[in-house]
């Protein structure tokens, strides 16, 4: 009984991060930047990445309260591309399955997460510099790369080698 309640104490009390730690693996985040549509975004923005159009890469939100509200970034007004990964210990499911399964549960920590992050920068209408990073779920990474590169005619530039082989 008391592994029970425990339990339910330690999934309530991660429930919140583990919902905020990364986006679904085919959708992306707005995760920051400088587009005015979600101005005063406390946390990323989840939604979806439409690359299907040869002229912009488009983003359109579905998370509350920007649900609708969407971004277009013309390629041919791009400047720079810039990847990179975020890499981490799951240390409060580490935390959780030791409560519930004792020593057992610190095999959790063997595990990694990661979160891949491109960076745009771009021009608006007004020819002003703006800036969009966008978290990309882990499916939809090597499709989305190669695609934002190949139209935009920008190399994209790689933080580490780590996140030029995830793309690879």
């Amino acid at each position: 009984m008391k592994r029970v309640i425990a339990a339910a104490i330690v999934a309530t009390m991660l429930a919140p991060s583990i919902a905020l730690a990364s986006v679904g693996s085919k959708n992306a985040a707005y995760f920051g930047g400088t587009v005015e549509a979600f101005n005063g975004a406390k946390d990323p923005v989840e939604g979806k990445l439409d690359t299907a159009s040869v002229a912009a890469l488009g983003f359109t939100a579905n998370d509350k309260p920007f649900v609708g509200k969407s971004m277009s970034i013309p390629y041919d007004k791009i400047i720079d591309l810039e990847f990179g990964q975020k890499v981490g210990r799951r240390v409060g499911a580490a935390i959780g399955y030791s409560i519930l399964l004792g020593p057992l549960g610190l095999l959790t920590l063997f595990s990694k997460k990661k979160n891949h992050y491109l960076t745009i920068g771009f021009k608006d209408g007004d020819d002003k510099d703006q800036v969009a990073v966008i978290e990309l779920g882990k499916d939809i990474v090597r499709s989305t790369i190669p695609i934002v590169e190949t139209r935009s005619g920008k190399k994209v530039t790689y933080q580490d080698d780590d996140a030029k082989k995830s793309v690879k």
